[in-house]
């Protein structure tokens, strides 16, 4: 199998907007463990960013920073500066619930709440007092849907539960729920994992949809997927940061050769 299939449809694009979100010399401890050791690196808005790598490398320890998910781990401890628009998020002050609405996550397995599918769209703006009428709500609730391609699918199903829905549709809907809280991040932890071929192209295309309105930075096993929906790659292995760049130069000519032999599948 071509690993690089699909690097005609991921566009080259130049950065010109400044961080979103910047991680300098980031490590993560998990008791003694040391399970990322000092990354540094930068997101923006304009680019979906893929995080690649062997099971265990890092990757979805990284993400997990940047909304300090790691803080629901009793073991776990994290050192270094992570910032959004220039804040740290890591300081006393930081309020974590509002952090996580400016950050918002979707995990691996689809997550609907036991609730119906409105109220799984409803639920962070209605705690965060972000509408002030039914109406309002309504039209957050609708807005939210549309952007994640899910509307037209059900519109007429409102008050049925989300977990009645098809798995890509449940992912969808967790990523409609994600954004009706208007985060400025999404971080998706392989988050086409548990779908088919069918659920997880229309992921796919949402992803580079909602690309440019939110940065995006995404955790894939999958290497086609990484080269299909991202313009920066990051490639981890043992707790390092080995390679970050333009995600064709990544899987055409990367510079380091731990990259170079997990591209090719050497190891992995």
């Amino acid at each position: 199998m071509n690993e690089t299939a699909g690097l005609a449809h991921a566009p080259r694009l130049a950065s010109n907007a400044g961080p979103k979100m910047s991680a300098r010399d980031v490590h993560v401890f998990y008791g003694t463990t040391e399970a990322l050791k000092g990354v540094s690196l930068d997101i923006t808005t304009d680019e979906v960013i893929a995080f690649i790598g062997p099971s265990g490398c890092g990757k979805s320890t990284f993400l997990r920073c940047f909304n300090r998910m790691n803080d629901t781990v009793a073991s776990a401890r994290v050192t270094g500066t992570i910032t959004l628009e220039g804040e740290d998020v890591y300081a006393p002050t930081m309020d974590v619930v509002q952090l996580r609405a400016r950050v918002g996550m979707v995990f691996q397995k689809p997550n609907p709440f036991p609730k119906s599918i409105y109220e799984n769209i409803a639920y962070g703006p209605r705690i965060h007092g972000l509408a002030r009428s039914r109406s309002e709500l309504d039209g957050i609730v609708e807005n939210a849907l549309q952007r994640a391609g899910l509307w037209t699918e059900v519109r007429d199903r409102l008050d049925e539960p989300g977990t009645a829905l098809s798995g890509g549709q449940q992912q969808r809907l967790c990523i409609a729920r994600a954004i009706a809280v208007d985060p400025e991040v999404i971080l998706m932890d392989e988050p086409c994992s548990a779908l088919d071929p069918i659920a997880t192209a229309k992921v796919e295309e949402l992803i580079d949809e909602l690309r440019g309105r939110y940065a995006i930075v995404i955790v894939t096993h999958n290497m086609q997927q990484a080269a299909r929906i991202s313009q920066k790659t990051a490639f981890f292995h043992l707790g390092d940061l080995v390679e970050f760049g333009d995600t064709r130069q990544i899987f055409t000519n990367p510079r380091e050769t731990r990259t170079k032999d997990y591209i090719t599948g050497r190891y992995g």
